[in-house]
């Protein structure tokens, strides 16, 4: 009876075995991807695309990490990518083949790719060639003395007077002016784009003059089209150019958003030759990625643009001479007048 017993265990034994090897996994044998061999076309119009081929044995799928960030995956191993960073750069592009259990095999190769920078559009532009009031079509005014002085304490009072703003020799004149007016004691123009033309990234260039006499406050700059619903800051400000009458030839180059604006602005200076007795070209690159603030070609200020600052919808440009006021500084007694001339403004897409 003993004997039966342990046949009977025995045999239930040997059948669970057998039921587990049938059930169980694979046990067969994985072989992992082997000779990979990448290719890399590239092309010789300067447009920065390259086609890629990647074969391996054993292979079912291949990544590719294409040196700059950007990872894709080829099923057949056969993909076309563009870089778009101008000029001659070189990248390591890593491919990793993968079995169909899984397992990898990773090679990577070296391209050098040449991608030719865009050649910029005129989009928008006033060129300030013909003689007499300002461009209605692209240019209106700030009039008064902004109740407080436009929030700085200024003392101009912003006409729309031939006398403060004239085109006049192929160059805007905004002409500051000592001289009672309306209860203020100097007279000066503001003149925008609001409601005329605004836009969201682009290059900018202005060319301009700047007035001198201690207490002279010119700007060339930008506020977001949303000023009247965000505010300011919170519409964002962009100041391409900013000088000072008492510190001569130092330009301001200036953003002021949230957290960064006033006294804690986001900005640099950078000091140039006769700023008040030559043209000058002033100029912005605003991009989706980055800001950036030069003067006659030279980057002075660089802010890295991103969603959490208010630098991606349309901004409207501002050109104007305040007189003193909490960044201007006191007058000299002495001033009577100074003018800005501005040769163009000039938008870039």
């Amino acid at each position: 009876m003993k004997n039966l017993k342990k046949l009977l265990t025995l045999v239930l034994v040997f059948v669970a075995l057998a039921s587990c090897k049938k059930a169980g996994a694979d046990n067969s044998p994985k072989t992992p991807p082997s000779n990979l061999i990448i290719n890399a076309t590239v092309s010789t119009d300067s447009s920065g695309k390259v086609n890629f081929t990647a074969s391996a044995d054993n292979a079912v799928s291949y990544t590719y990490e294409f040196g700059n960030g950007d990872i894709k995956t080829a099923a057949s191993g056969n993909i076309g990518y563009q870089y778009t960073t101008s000029g001659s750069n070189t990248y390591t592009v890593s491919v990793t083949a993968s079995s169909s259990s899984l397992l990898t095999i990773k090679k990577s190769i070296e391209v050098t790719v040449t991608v030719k920078a865009a050649i910029p559009t005129l989009f928008w532009s006033d060129e300030f060639n013909t003689d007499g009031a300002p461009d209605p079509a692209k240019w209106g005014y700030d009039l008064g003395t902004g109740g407080n002085g436009w929030g700085n304490a200024e003392l101009e009072y912003y006409t729309n007077r031939p006398e403060n703003a004239v085109v006049q020799g192929g160059v805007l004149k905004i002409n500051a002016l000592k001289e009672n007016y309306s209860g203020s004691g100097y007279t000066s123009a503001r003149l925008l784009s609001k409601d005329k033309f605004a836009f969201t990234f682009g290059k900018v260039e202005i060319r301009a003059k700047l007035p001198a006499g201690v207490g002279t406050w010119p700007a060339l700059w930008m506020l977001g089209s949303d000023i009247s619903t965000a505010g300011w800051p919170a519409c964002g400000e962009i100041d391409i150019m900013e000088h000072l009458g008492r510190t001569l030839n130092t330009i301001y180059g200036t953003l002021h958003y949230p957290g960064r604006s006033g006294g804690n602005a986001d900005g640099h200076t950078t000091v140039i030759a006769d700023a008040t007795t030559a043209f000058h070209i002033y100029a912005l690159e605003w991009t989706a990625s980055y800001i950036k603030i030069y003067v006659d070609g030279l980057l002075f200020h660089t802010t890295i643009n991103s969603g959490a600052i208010p630098f991606n919808h349309d901004f409207f440009f501002i050109l104007n001479v305040a007189m003193g006021g909490g960044f201007g500084g006191a007058v000299d007694p002495a001033f009577t007048n100074a003018t800005m001339e501005v040769d163009y403004i000039r938008v870039y897409k």
